[in-house]
C-alpha cells in the first residue's frame, strides 16, 4: 500500500440485509438446523425442498455430556443468531441429548425468528418433512438489500497452514486487511487456537489491556489439555510466533471468545477454535462472522452453509492446479484487491465454493471423541 492510498474508501458500500435488530447479513437464508445427528437427513431434505434454505448436517447432539454437550448446544443456538440467517427451523428426533425444543426456545427468548419440529412428535419422517417445509415457508421473508458500509462487517479469518508461501505472500495482505476493516469500524474474528497457545508469552503481549484476563483463561485452558498433534501446531512451535500469528500484523487481540459464543468486542477477537477448516468456520460463524477468509496452501475447496468462504492461497502449485477453487492468488494481489474481493462477496458475488455448491459443517469437541 502506498503512503497516499487511504486505508478504506469511505464511499465503498455493499448491499446487505438489515435485520430488525440492526444486524446486517451478506446472505439471506433460512437455516434448517438439526439438533442431533439423528435428524440431519430430514433437515437436509427439508432444505432441499425449500428455496433459499440451507441445512447444517452434523454428527453431534447425541450421547454428549457436560461441557461437550453445552458447547454443541451453545454453537447451534449461535448459528441461528448469525446475521446471514433470516430465520431458523430447528429439527429434532425427540430423544436426543441436545433437544430441538430447547434450542428453539433459546432463540425465541433472544428474539430471533424460529420454528421447531421433531420427527417423533410429527409422527414420522414424511410428516416431519411436510411440517418442516411449511415452517420454512413461514420463516421466509421478503428481505430487501440496502446499501451498507464496511463498519457493519464482521470478517472471520482462518489460516490453515504455516507454510513459507503463506507467510511470505498471504500474511502481509491479511495484516493490511485487518487494519483496513478495523479502522473502518468493522470487526475481525480469528480462528486457530494452536498458533496462539504455542507461544503464550507472545499472546500475552499481543492482548490489549481489556483482554488480558480472557487471554490468561485461554492459555490456562490449553495448558491443562495437551495440544492436538496437528501440522499447524507443530509448525507454529517450530517457526516461532511471527510466522504463527503474523497475519494480524501488529494489531492487538481485543478479546478471546469461547467456541460457540457470540463475539461482542470491537477490533480483533480470537475465537477459541482450531485451524481445521470445518470446525473453524463454524466457530467463526457462531461468533458472528458474515463471511470467512480461508487461507489454504493445500487448496481445501469446501465452503460453509451459513457464511460465504473466500479462498486465498499463496502457493504456486495450488493456484496453478486449482484455479477454479481459489478466489484470490495472493502472489498477484494487493491489499486493495483483497478488500475489493471481500466487498464484492458481501455484495452478493458467489465465491468459488458457493459456485460449486460445496459446504462443510462441523463442531469441535471438548475432549476426545468416541
Amino acid at each position: 500500500m502506498s503512503a497516499e492510498e487511504p486505508l478504506v474508501d469511505p464511499t465503498s458500500t455493499f448491499e446487505g440485509y438489515r435485520r430488525p435488530d440492526g444486524r446486517v447479513g451478506v446472505r439471506d437464508r433460512v437455516l434448517v438446523l438439526p439438533s442431533v445427528i439423528c435428524s440431519h437427513l430430514v433437515a437436509e431434505e427439508i432444505a432441499g425442498r425449500s428455496p433459499n434454505a440451507v441445512a447444517t448436517p452434523h454428527d453431534h447432539g447425541c450421547a454428549q455430556l457436560g461441557a461437550d454437550n453445552d458447547q454443541t448446544e451453545r454453537t447451534l443456538v449461535s448459528m441461528g443468531k448469525n446475521p446471514n440467517v433470516a430465520g431458523t427451523l430447528v429439527v429434532g428426533l425427540g430423544c436426543e441429548e441436545v433437544q430441538s425444543d430447547a434450542v428453539a426456545a433459546a432463540l425465541d427468548k433472544a428474539g430471533y425468528p424460529v420454528r421447531e419440529v421433531s420427527i417423533q412428535d410429527a409422527g414420522g419422517t414424511d410428516e416431519c418433512i411436510e411440517a418442516g417445509v411449511a415452517a420454512v415457508d413461514a420463516l421466509r421473508t421478503a428481505a430487501t438489500a440496502t446499501p451498507t458500509s464496511l463498519d457493519d462487517l464482521t470478517i472471520g479469518i482462518v489460516v490453515g497452514d504455516v507454510t513459507d508461501s503463506t507467510v511470505a505472500h498471504v500474511h502481509p495482505l491479511l495484516a493490511d486487511v485487518v487494519a483496513r476493516v478495523t479502522d473502518a469500524g468493522g470487526r475481525v474474528l480469528v480462528a486457530g487456537n494452536e498458533r496462539f497457545a504455542a507461544h503464550p508469552e507472545a499472546t500475552r503481549k499481543r492482548a490489549s489491556a481489556g483482554a488480558r484476563d480472557a487471554a490468561e483463561s485461554f492459555l490456562g485452558r490449553h495448558d491443562d489439555v495437551p495440544a492436538r498433534a496437528t501440522r499447524v501446531h507443530t509448525d507454529a512451535v517450530a517457526k516461532g510466533p511471527e510466522a504463527a500469528t503474523g497475519f494480524l500484523g501488529d494489531h492487538a487481540l481485543d478479546d478471546v471468545v469461547e467456541y460457540g459464543a457470540r463475539a461482542s468486542a470491537d477490533g480483533v477477537s480470537l475465537v477459541d477454535a482450531p485451524s481445521r477448516f470445518e470446525e473453524a468456520a463454524t466457530g467463526l460463524a457462531a461468533a458472528g462472522a458474515q463471511l470467512v477468509i480461508h487461507v489454504t496452501a493445500d487448496g481445501v475447496p469446501a465452503g460453509h452453509p451459513v457464511v460465504p468462504v473466500l479462498k486465498v492461497s499463496g502457493d504456486a502449485e495450488t493456484n496453478a492446479a486449482l484455479p477454479d477453487d481459489i478466489d484470490v492468488d495472493a502472489r498477484a494481489a494487493s491489499p486493495a484487491d483483497l478488500v475489493a474481493a471481500v466487498r464484492n462477496i458481501a455484495d452478493g458475488a458467489a465465491t468459488c465454493a458457493e459456485g460449486h455448491g460445496l459446504s462443510e459443517f462441523a463442531i469441535t469437541r471438548v475432549g476426545p471423541s468416541m
